[in-house]
């Protein structure tokens, strides 16, 4: 959808955006889109201190490659890439937990190999229903053109999942700053920093499955870095970051997803440049700040 002139050549932004907004879809697609954004927003914060912000890129590839082996097989994306990726998630853990590969070598692994086996699947099969395997390619790496296409399964399916991350957020607030900062100490203090690591390893997994609608493949690590890091430029207390984080990941996400509704532009790519001026933005009213200081 786009902009429609009337007869003067002239129309209200507000007026379009309120038109639009009457519709069933569009509302469904900007709440699954804020809600994607929220739980990113929180998920960044621990994933940037915990220095693990390159995950979502390995993650994503991930995603892309179970959703190729979906279409490959006829099956729905979600159902073949939320384990996938989820245990893609678990094994990195394990991984560097153990000392076997390193997170950031395996994130590499991760990277190169399910995005070129996605890929070599799309070309070996391409699907019949889209017919174009170039379309299918664009869309999972830079998102949808239009989260207008959303089924009122994946609206049900963003709805209960991001309910599940803030809960955790909510109720574990305490523990998951111990864990994030220092988990040696957070061990010593009897806290299963093991259970929790697990835990946040899934949840990474279930942000950056549903994101791919939004962003796609190659921008999820945008999604989940930016409000963490635009935070850190003008808060120092972990509550505060975070709360902002959430915070600038809805505005963020909510002025992107109106102004590609509205002008027709790309959705992911909007999304992330919103992002970068926030950051740019704060990062300079942060930088002025400290240095009054």
């Amino acid at each position: 959808m786009s902009l429609t002139l009337n007869s003067a050549g002239e129309i209200s932004v507000f007026e379009a955006l309120k038109k639009y907004l009457e519709y069933d879809f569009v509302r469904n697609a900007l709440l699954v889109g804020l809600l994607i954004s929220l739980c990113a927003g929180l998920l960044g914060v621990m994933l940037v201190l915990k220095r693990y912000s390159m995950i979502g890129d390995g993650l994503s590839h991930v995603a892309f490659g179970a959703m190729a082996v979906a279409a490959v097989a006829g099956l729905a994306p979600m159902t073949v890439a939320l384990p996938i990726t989820v245990l893609a998630a678990i094994l990195l853990l394990w991984a560097n937990e153990k000392g076997i590969i390193k997170g950031d070598a395996a994130i590499a692994i991760l990277s190169a190999g399910a995005m070129a086996i996605g890929y070599l699947l799309l070309n070996i099969f391409p699907s019949s229903d889209t017919g174009s395997i170039s379309g299918d390619v664009c869309s999972a790496l830079f998102g949808s053109t239009s989260m207008m296409t959303l089924s009122e399964s994946d609206v049900w399916l963003c709805v209960v999942l991001s309910a599940v991350v803030i809960l955790f957020f909510l109720l574990c607030y305490n523990r998951i700053f111990a864990v994030t900062f220092d988990s040696d100490f957070a061990r010593a203090s009897g806290i299963r920093t093991s259970a929790y690591n697990l835990i946040i390893s899934i949840i990474s997994g279930v942000v950056i499955v549903l994101a791919m609608k939004l962003v796609g493949a190659l921008l999820i690590s945008a999604l989940i870095i930016f409000p963490a890091l635009t935070s850190m430029r003008l808060f120092r207390n972990f509550r505060a970051v975070v709360i902002s984080s959430a915070v600038v990941a809805v505005i963020g996400s909510g002025v992107g997803l109106l102004l590609s509704l509205i002008y027709s532009f790309p959705t992911g790519a909007t999304v992330v440049a919103v992002h970068l001026i926030i950051f740019m933005v704060c990062a300079a009213i942060g930088a002025a700040t400290y240095k009054k200081e």
